[in-house]
Protein backbone atom coordinates (compact mmCIF):
# COMPACT_ATOMS: atom_id res chain seq x y z
CA UNK A 1 0.00 0.00 0.00
CA UNK A 2 1.04 4.04 -1.23
CA UNK A 3 1.78 5.75 2.43
CA UNK A 4 -0.43 8.60 0.55
CA UNK A 5 -3.42 5.54 0.84
CA UNK A 6 -3.03 5.40 4.48
CA UNK A 7 -2.46 8.91 5.55
CA UNK A 8 -4.95 10.81 3.32
CA UNK A 9 -4.56 13.40 0.84
CA UNK A 10 -5.70 17.22 0.12
CA UNK A 11 -9.01 17.27 -1.37
CA UNK A 12 -8.29 20.18 -4.04
CA UNK A 13 -4.80 17.71 -5.04
CA UNK A 14 -7.13 14.44 -5.26
CA UNK A 15 -10.11 16.54 -7.36
CA UNK A 16 -7.18 17.40 -9.69
CA UNK A 17 -5.48 13.77 -9.59
CA UNK A 18 -8.90 12.68 -10.25
CA UNK A 19 -9.12 14.68 -13.54
CA UNK A 20 -12.42 16.43 -12.02
CA UNK A 21 -10.64 19.51 -12.92
CA UNK A 22 -7.86 20.63 -15.58
CA UNK A 23 -5.40 22.14 -12.89
CA UNK A 24 -5.07 22.84 -9.43
CA UNK A 25 -6.16 26.11 -8.94
CA UNK A 26 -9.31 25.59 -10.51
CA UNK A 27 -9.56 22.71 -8.09
CA UNK A 28 -8.36 25.19 -5.25
CA UNK A 29 -11.33 27.94 -6.42
CA UNK A 30 -13.82 25.02 -6.67
CA UNK A 31 -13.61 24.46 -3.22
CA UNK A 32 -13.11 27.66 -1.92
CA UNK A 33 -16.11 28.46 -3.31
CA UNK A 34 -18.91 26.36 -1.99
CA UNK A 35 -18.52 23.76 -5.07
CA UNK A 36 -17.08 21.00 -3.18
CA UNK A 37 -18.75 18.85 -0.41
CA UNK A 38 -17.39 16.28 1.66
CA UNK A 39 -19.60 13.86 3.24
CA UNK A 40 -21.90 16.77 3.22
CA UNK A 41 -20.45 19.07 4.60
CA UNK A 42 -18.12 22.58 3.25
CA UNK A 43 -14.93 21.94 2.86
CA UNK A 44 -11.75 23.85 2.70
CA UNK A 45 -9.26 23.07 0.08
CA UNK A 46 -6.66 21.99 2.67
CA UNK A 47 -9.01 19.45 3.92
CA UNK A 48 -7.79 15.78 4.33
CA UNK A 49 -9.77 13.08 2.90
CA UNK A 50 -9.42 9.04 3.24
CA UNK A 51 -11.34 6.25 1.35
CA UNK A 52 -14.77 5.86 1.80
CA UNK A 53 -15.96 9.29 1.81
CA UNK A 54 -18.70 10.85 -0.11
CA UNK A 55 -17.70 13.86 -2.08
CA UNK A 56 -20.20 16.07 -4.26
CA UNK A 57 -18.33 17.61 -7.09
CA UNK A 58 -20.87 21.09 -9.06
CA UNK A 59 -19.31 21.85 -12.52
CA UNK A 60 -20.67 24.40 -14.74
CA UNK A 61 -24.59 22.70 -15.35
CA UNK A 62 -23.36 19.06 -14.24
CA UNK A 63 -23.19 17.70 -10.71
CA UNK A 64 -21.90 14.34 -9.53
CA UNK A 65 -22.09 12.33 -6.35
CA UNK A 66 -19.14 9.83 -6.07
CA UNK A 67 -17.28 7.94 -3.44
CA UNK A 68 -13.09 7.65 -3.09
CA UNK A 69 -11.85 4.66 -3.54
CA UNK A 70 -8.66 5.49 -3.80
CA UNK A 71 -5.78 8.33 -3.11
CA UNK A 72 -3.23 9.25 -5.59
CA UNK A 73 -1.22 12.82 -5.40
CA UNK A 74 -0.01 12.15 -9.66
CA UNK A 75 -2.35 12.66 -11.89
CA UNK A 76 -2.12 9.67 -14.85
CA UNK A 77 -4.06 8.79 -17.31
CA UNK A 78 -8.34 8.91 -17.29
CA UNK A 79 -8.28 5.32 -17.10
CA UNK A 80 -6.04 5.33 -13.50
CA UNK A 81 -8.55 8.49 -12.44
CA UNK A 82 -11.19 6.52 -12.74
CA UNK A 83 -10.37 3.81 -10.57
CA UNK A 84 -10.07 6.78 -7.71
CA UNK A 85 -13.68 6.95 -7.49
CA UNK A 86 -16.90 5.44 -8.07
CA UNK A 87 -20.00 7.59 -8.79
CA UNK A 88 -23.52 6.84 -7.20
CA UNK A 89 -26.39 5.46 -9.46
CA UNK A 90 -28.52 8.41 -8.32
CA UNK A 91 -25.93 10.65 -9.40
CA UNK A 92 -25.53 9.29 -12.50
CA UNK A 93 -29.09 8.59 -13.36
CA UNK A 94 -29.75 12.16 -12.74
CA UNK A 95 -26.73 13.49 -14.58
CA UNK A 96 -27.90 11.37 -17.28
CA UNK A 97 -31.64 13.22 -17.05
CA UNK A 98 -30.18 16.71 -17.40
CA UNK A 99 -27.60 16.00 -20.47
CA UNK A 100 -30.79 14.79 -22.00
CA UNK A 101 -32.92 17.90 -20.94
CA UNK A 102 -30.08 20.34 -22.42
CA UNK A 103 -30.57 17.98 -25.48
CA UNK A 104 -34.04 18.45 -25.84
CA UNK A 105 -33.83 22.32 -24.85
CA UNK A 106 -31.48 22.58 -27.82
CA UNK A 107 -33.54 20.95 -30.58
CA UNK A 108 -36.15 22.93 -29.60
CA UNK A 109 -34.35 26.59 -29.38
CA UNK A 110 -31.96 26.55 -31.79
CA UNK A 111 -28.85 29.13 -31.65
CA UNK A 112 -28.67 31.18 -34.70
CA UNK A 113 -26.32 30.19 -37.95
CA UNK A 114 -24.45 33.58 -37.80
CA UNK A 115 -24.06 36.54 -36.51
CA UNK A 116 -26.58 39.19 -38.18
CA UNK A 117 -24.79 41.00 -41.12
CA UNK A 118 -24.94 44.68 -42.36
CA UNK A 119 -27.84 44.24 -44.13
CA UNK A 120 -29.66 42.07 -41.61
CA UNK A 121 -28.70 45.01 -38.78
CA UNK A 122 -30.31 47.67 -40.77
CA UNK A 123 -33.74 45.58 -41.07
CA UNK A 124 -33.56 44.97 -37.73
CA UNK A 125 -33.19 48.65 -36.61
CA UNK A 126 -36.39 49.66 -38.78
CA UNK A 127 -37.88 47.05 -37.54
CA UNK A 128 -37.56 48.13 -33.62
CA UNK A 129 -37.61 51.93 -34.56
CA UNK A 130 -41.57 51.06 -36.41
CA UNK A 131 -42.77 48.98 -33.15
CA UNK A 132 -42.05 52.09 -30.98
Amino acid sequence: MNEMQQTGLRIDKWLWAARFFKTRSLATEAVSGGKVHVNGQRVKPSRSIHAGDQVEVQRAQESMVVIVQGIHDKRGPAKEACQLYTETEDSRSHREEQALQRKLNAQMYPRQERRPGKRDRRHIIRFTRKSN
